[in-house]
């Protein structure tokens, strides 16, 4: 049967109409997403404002906290940033990288660094980045110093009859290991790299706080202080906590009254940290041996530590 002219009209009436309500829905789809998109961010960021930013926990030197330490180098809107330290430190390594963004951040905007509960060892690094610090009376910090430990689980190994082989290039590969007591060759040459990052802690303690090498070598024994005593000890300036740190700004770097504290963060991460010696903290957490808890967790972490906790 063969379609009349009029039937034409009315079917492409019909298709047009179907190919405008698609394209409304694609419009009202699109304008959607972009009104979830700027729902979700804050424009007061846009303004001028002292960001906030917290370092807590095992410090590692993770991608997110770094990115967000970058971000706020080059964010034109951010006009001093204050550091919210809770943390007993972390990994050598994870600290340096932490302290160097940082004092990129402090070349182009006043950086304030505030001491919460524990601000201790890779945390007092953190600290020292910044160009003036305030502590609470009763915060933890100081143990400026460095640890490289692990389980070493030999006996237990032979306990179990189990006996670790290797075959390596050279006597110190691998060395030191959880599977054998330590020789004093090992002891030796792991106590040197002990040592160089140890000379490079207290050179930036020095640098940074402007205290004679000598009087530094005497502060670090590894102990922790009060945020008195390091008051006293010119290792942090004041007392205090965030409002003490905005004052500061204000005279000090000439901040306009009233501008706003804003917090920054980082973006999740859920990568776990560390190689280490993660068969031997197996068998510790399979037998039950609770007390190893702590040094297990440490030994998790890569590399030389500065970490302080009072099971180590």
């Amino acid at each position: 049967m063969a379609i009349t002219d009029a039937e034409l009209i009315v079917d492409r009436r019909r298709m047009k109409r179907r190919l405008i309500f698609w394209r409304i829905a694609a419009v009202l789809i699109a304008l959607a997403g972009v009104i979830a998109y700027f729902g979700q961010m804050d424009f007061a960021r846009f303004r001028d404002h002292i960001a906030r930013i917290r370092i807590d926990g095992t410090i590692t030197g993770d991608q997110p906290t770094l990115d967000l330490l970058s971000q706020l180098e080059k964010a034109k809107a951010v006009k001093a940033v204050i550091i919210h330290i809770d943390s007993p430190g972390g990994t050598t390594a994870g600290s340096e990288a932490i302290y160097e963004e940082i004092r990129d951040i402090a070349k182009e905007k006043p950086v304030v660094a505030v001491m919460d509960t524990v601000a201790a060892s890779g945390g007092y690094i953190t600290a020292i980045a910044a160009d003036h610090i305030v502590a609470r009376g009763n915060t933890i910090t100081g143990s400026i110093g460095v640890i490289f430990a692990f389980p070493e689980i030999s006996k237990l190994l032979d306990t179990l009859g189990i006996k670790m082989e290797e075959v390596k290039s050279a006597e110190l590969k691998a060395e030191p290991t959880p599977y054998k007591p330590m020789s004093d060759k090992v002891r030796a040459v792991t106590n040197e790299m002990i040592q160089d990052s140890f000379a490079w802690f207290k050179g930036l303690v020095a640098e940074r706080r402007k205290i004679d090498p000598a009087q530094v070598d005497i502060l670090a024994d590894g102990r922790v202080y009060t945020g008195r005593q390091a008051v006293a000890n010119h290792l942090v300036d004041e007392l205090g906590g965030e409002e003490k740190a905005v004052a500061w700004l204000k005279t000090e770097k000439k901040i306009a009254d009233g501008t706003p504290v804003l917090d920054w963060s980082a973006k999740s991460n859920n990568e776990s940290s560390g190689l280490g010696f993660s068969i031997a903290n197996g068998v510790i957490r399979a037998l039950g041996f609770e007390g190893f808890r702590q040094r297990a967790e440490s030994a998790r972490l890569d590399g030389l530590l500065v970490l302080w906790h009072p099971d180590l």
